[in-house]
């Protein structure tokens, strides 16, 4: 198999956009449209094609969005909720629920490391401690919600943005190498592949993605116990 690219411009031509939204997924032979986990008129949470681990899932808009520095307050608030319902998932399906949020937030094409320029957020069970990763490497944090994002994405200039521990930060994103919050996770814990095409479809990330998608579709099914999902508008 060749080494697949996933740099991808508006419209037709992003992977993460129809027609070629699972692409990948048939590459690899893995579901696509079937491996949905969950989605809103606004989102869908689909397994990453090159899981760092067990549980990793994308949040991913439907229609086509640079980054969350493009979106409105109601979007906005939608994305927190969504980032709430997997926290519940992995709490059912995993025992916790803390979680690691992150984004590369281009703001000029494969900005702060994104290789897609579409709007999805990593998610992942645990906090392995990425923000400390980063800030070592010279990229100090500051408080983060929409309003500081979309300062950023009017002003051209990529964004890095992490949550842990339900802190949410975003650092500076000009200038750092492709997937760099992936080199981050893998730096602040296990010794793991971090680049997404040297794992892509072998058969230890093929096992994970299967995973997750039994494990968190079981998590949605799981009767109540105690405490109850946000509202997922399906």
């Amino acid at each position: 198999m060749a080494e697949p690219t996933a740099w991808s411009a508006p419209g037709h031509e992003c992977v993460l956009c129809p027609p070629l939204r699972f692409r990948f997924n048939g590459m690899a032979d893995l579901p696509g449209e079937s491996g949905v986990i969950a989605r809103d008129r606004d989102f869908l949470l689909i397994p990453d094609v090159a899981p760092l681990a067990e549980g990793h899932v994308l949040l991913v808009t439907q229609e086509h969005r640079q980054c969350a520095g493009e979106f409105g307050r109601k979007m906005w608030e939608r994305a927190l909720r969504w980032r709430d319902r997997v926290a519940h998932l992995y709490r059912v399906a995993y025992g916790s629920g803390e979680l690691l949020l992150f984004e590369h937030g281009p703001a000029t094409s494969q900005g702060g490391g994104a290789c897609i320029d579409h709007m999805h957020w990593h998610l992942l069970p645990g906090t392995p401690g990425v923000r400390a990763v980063v800030e070592a490497r010279g990229r100090p944090g500051a408080p983060a919600d929409l309003v500081a994002l979309r300062a950023c994405f009017r002003a051209g200039r990529s964004y890095l943005l992490i949550e842990e521990n339900e802190v949410m930060t975003v650092h500076p994103g000009d200038g750092v190498e492709s997937q760099f919050l992936r080199w981050a996770v893998t730096a602040a814990g296990p010794d793991v592949t971090w680049r997404w095409q040297e794992t892509f479809g072998l058969p230890a990330g093929k096992r994970r993605f299967l995973r997750t998608l039994t494990a968190l579709r079981a998590a949605l099914t799981a009767p109540p116990a105690g405490d109850q999902p946000p509202d997922s508008h399906q």
